[in-house]
């Protein structure tokens, strides 16, 4: 007999942290309000070094959770690199405001929901389980990994809204330019973002670039298949639903642009509320690691060196992606959509 779910399992406090695909069970971990403030991703890095967890199949918390449990979860997609984190963090000083950053469990269902025959109810039941908080004024603000913006549509609740977070293609090939990091994850990226875009866009599967060890090209690869996926998202939810955001453009106002995503969720943020956020010790340091000062100037400062150093490089993923936007509508919507801004 499987052991019975905690008393208090209905409250955010129980995070189903992984659901393990070949088994079908989940792990809940427990987190606090502090531990979910704290944790840049909801994921390894959030555990401490003896987290509280309870293993318990899928389908006996699917049949624990209530027609009646809230599915009002906000969320934001955004196609990688562009600010996300930091707005999350941002969208978190406000009060009533639960964010989540990155939830194995959203990694699982966007992985997993097309061979799921039961996806709809999966789709509903992680609703639920990520739209519970700690008090009844509280409300969820999800934060998706970048893939799954595919399955925004699906995901998105009735009533909820979603924030859309990009760059323009030159600003975001300088950012993974910029970044030893980014740089050093695109082998790995690439080559299912290459499968997705030639699956989601068949014009684009024959302009695939030929050089796979081009940082450069790697990224405007990316950039065409994360940014097509947020507009496919977007025309299937609907504009009313979606609010599309450049953070080039959330970092030139940002006290504006924070006070603008909480009108957009409905949340009650007076204007000298949201000043005093974005004057805090978030806007200044590296919101994946907090312990690493990182400011907009540094990031404007190591974009242009990016930019000079790699000039060439840009202008030609540029022009491959103007070649793909030409004859594939999707990306040209994208293209159009988070052009550069004069």
């Amino acid at each position: 007999m499987s052991e019975p779910l905690p008393d208090d399992f209905e409250s955010a406090i129980w995070l189903p942290f992984e659901l393990d695909g070949p088994s079908d069970r989940v792990a809940l971990v427990r987190f606090d309000e502090a531990a979910y403030l704290a944790a840049p991703f909801l994921d390894q890095r959030a555990l401490g070094p003896a987290p509280e967890v309870r293993i318990h199949e899928w389908s006996d918390i699917a049949a624990a959770i209530s027609p009646k449990w809230r599915r009002d979860a906000q969320y934001i997609f955004h196609i990688g690199h562009v600010g996300s984190t930091l707005i999350s963090r941002l969208l978190g000083e406000i009060d009533n405001v639960l964010a989540l950053r990155e939830p194995l469990l959203l990694r699982a269902v966007a992985e997993q929901l097309g061979r799921w025959d039961d996806r709809n109810a999966r789709v509903d039941a992680a609703n639920a389980l990520l739209s519970r908080t700690f008090r009844p004024g509280q409300r969820a603000i999800v934060k998706a990994t970048s893939f799954v913006s595919e399955i925004a549509a699906d995901l998105l609740p009735e009533g909820s809204r979603a924030l859309l977070l990009a760059l323009s293609p030159r600003s975001y090939i300088e950012t993974i330019l910029a970044g030893e990091n980014s740089v050093s994850a695109l082998p790995q990226a690439t080559p299912g973002r290459a499968e997705r875009l030639g699956r989601c866009i068949p014009e684009a599967a024959s302009l695939l670039p030929a050089s796979g060890d081009d940082p450069a090209m790697q990224a405007a690869l990316g950039w065409a298949c994360e940014a097509s996926a947020l507009e496919a998202a977007a025309a299937r939810i609907g504009e009313d639903r979606v609010l599309r955001m450049d953070f080039d453009a959330f970092l030139e106002a940002p006290a504006q642009s924070l006070s603008d995503v909480a009108d957009f969720y409905g949340l009650a943020l007076a204007p000298e509320r949201s000043r005093a956020i974005v004057s805090g010790p978030l806007m200044r340091r590296y919101s994946k690691a907090l312990e690493f000062p990182y400011s907009p100037q540094l990031r404007h400062d190591l974009l242009a060196e990016a930019g000079r150093c790699h000039r060439e490089d840009i202008e030609r993923s540029l022009s491959w992606l103007a070649e793909v936007g030409a004859q594939a509508p999707a990306v040209a919507v994208a293209l159009q959509n988070w052009q550069e801004r004069s």
